[in-house]
Formats: C-alpha cells, sequence, structure tokens
C-alpha cells in the first residue's frame, strides 16, 4: 500500500538554509525508498528539488497545479513540468491549489518555505494529518514549532501527529508509522496502486 506525501516547501530558496534543496531532494528519494508516491504544487524551489529527488529514485511524481490549464502552467505561472509523472489542473490559483494539496496527501512535510507554506501546514493540521516538519531548512519549517508552543489551542491540533526531525529517513519512517497506525482497522482493501 503506497503512502500520499506532499512535500510543502519555499518556490524561492533565496531564503532557505544553504542545504535546503540537497535535503528536499533527498526528501523525495525518502519517500519513494519507503513506499510512496511524491505530490507537490507543481512549483520551483523545495516541491521541485523533492520530485527530481523522487523521480531519480524511480517514483511516482503528481504535480498539482494552480493554473486552470498547461498553458497557463508554463506561460503565465511560469512553473516547471519536467520530473512529473502528470499534473493536475486546478484553476484555483495558489490559495485553492493548497487546499486540494493538502486534502490529497495521507501526510504533508514542510521543508523551509514562507507563508505559502504555512497555509498548507494549518490546513493539514486543521484536518488532523500527520505533518512531517523537516528541520534545519530555515524559513517555516524552523518557526513552526516555537508557533505551536506559543498559540493557545484547547482543540489540541497535530496531537501524536506531527514529527520533527532534521533527517528524512527518519521523517518518513516516522510519518509511515502513524498512517500505518490510522489505516489498522480499515478492514477494505485500497485500490490497486494505492
Amino acid at each position: 500500500m503506497k503512502y500520499k506525501f506532499v512535500v510543502s516547501g519555499a518556490a524561492d530558496t533565496s531564503f532557505c538554509c544553504s542545504d535546503a534543496e540537497n535535503k528536499a531532494y533527498n526528501i523525495g528519494k525518502e519517500i519513494i525508498k519507503q513506499g510512496g508516491i511524491l505530490i507537490t504544487g507543481a512549483t520551483t524551489g523545495i516541491p521541485h528539488m523533492a520530485a527530481k529527488g523522487a523521480k531519480d529514485e524511480g517514483g511516482i511524481s503528481i504535480g498539482i497545479s494552480p493554473a486552470a490549464s498547461y498553458a497557463a502552467h508554463v506561460k503565465s505561472y511560469k512553473l516547471p513540468i519536467d520530473y512529473f509523472d502528470f499534473i493536475i489542473y486546478t484553476g484555483f490559483d495558489y490559495s485553492g491549489r493548497n487546499l486540494i494539496l493538502t486534502k490529497a496527501a495521507d501526510a504533508v512535510i514542510i521543508v523551509c518555505g514562507g507563508f505559502g507554506t504555512l497555509n498548507e501546514f494549518t490546513i493539514a493540521l486543521e484536518d488532523d494529518k500527520p505533518i512531517g516538519v523537516l528541520s534545519g531548512t530555515c524559513g517555516t519549517s524552523d518557526q513552526v514549532y516555537d508557533l505551536l508552543k506559543n498559540i493557545k489551542d484547547p482543540h489540541h491540533h497535530g496531537a501524536g501527529k506531527l514529527v520533527f526531525s532534521s533527517d528524512p529517513k527518519e521523517l518518513i519512517k516516522g510519518l509511515a508509522k502513524i498512517i500505518d497506525k490510522e489505516r489498522k482497522d480499515v478492514k477494505i482493501a485500497p485500490p490497486v496502486g494505492e
């Protein structure tokens, strides 16, 4: 049974830690090594490097675009098309795409990132998704721990479903364990390729 991991992160990596792109590439590879498929927002930077890692490892990489068409994806948004097995064109711009992206995931992973990544993180948190934070990559990923610690949250969002690690292998392993626990009592087999 394949895991569907979303990798969310900065499209512009100029403010990320110097090794953030390399870590994103390695998280893409590790997702495939541990039986997953990769889903990203079909954009540049961190998500693109994760897609490259997934494809270099021989895995499946899916992009969910903010654009309404291939032409808009390439010409208007100026987003990449390489390293994807296919791209879904939503036509919902970035905020709508973010919602679809996180809903499609078994788990969401954030690497570096700005406000778009924070948006995807909070959607996943509100939806009680397992979330992995690749720490030591700067940006949002290095800020969310303090954010979670300092915001009063009577609903206990993310309780038991957050994994923080600077090691891609450890991060994916921890998320897979949470997903397996959630699936434990499901009696209906998933569709082929799931």
